[in-house]
């Protein structure tokens, strides 16, 4: 028998499916009830190894409160358009979609103060020990930084 391996398109439309799907806090059996279908099938759509027909994705996408082109988005990421690849955008992918990731982002947009967001971002790479991927920096420490 002569299996194909998924294509990296149905993939990257799985990982967006099951992306939205954890951040709405929707289960894979909520999102197969309102399919009509079971969960394995949600399940083989969000490992790729199904490729979604375009009417079922049209009410994936109405289920989860997006529009369609929303699992073919790469994200704005201007690092990433510039040519920065200091991380696959699957282990990205992967990330942002597991329940830490979610819970991180929930928590992240909830904070409304720009200058706040930047100071953490300057925290988190500090702990990372990476170069931050925006100048949020003044010059100052990162402790001076986070301090006023």
């Amino acid at each position: 028998m002569n299996t194909k391996a998924p294509s990296q398109i149905d993939v990257f439309v799985g990982s967006r499916v099951r992306m939205r799907r954890l951040m709405a806090g929707l289960s894979q059996e909520k999102l197969a009830d309102g399919l009509g279908i079971t969960f394995q099938q949600v399940q083989k759509y969000e490992k790729g190894t199904n490729r979604i027909g375009a009417s079922r994705l049209q009410a994936i996408a109405d289920i989860l409160g997006v529009h369609p082109s929303f699992f073919f988005q790469e994200g704005d990421d201007a690092a990433a358009r510039n040519g920065d690849t200091t991380r696959e955008p699957s282990e990205i992918s992967s990330f942002v979609s597991s329940k830490e990731g979610i819970a991180l982002n929930r928590a992240f947009l909830k904070i409304t103060d720009p200058v706040l967001r930047k100071k953490i971002i300057s925290l988190v790479a500090a702990v990372a020990q990476t170069p931050e991927t925006e100048s949020t920096r003044t010059g100052t420490s990162h402790a001076q930084d986070l301090h006023g």
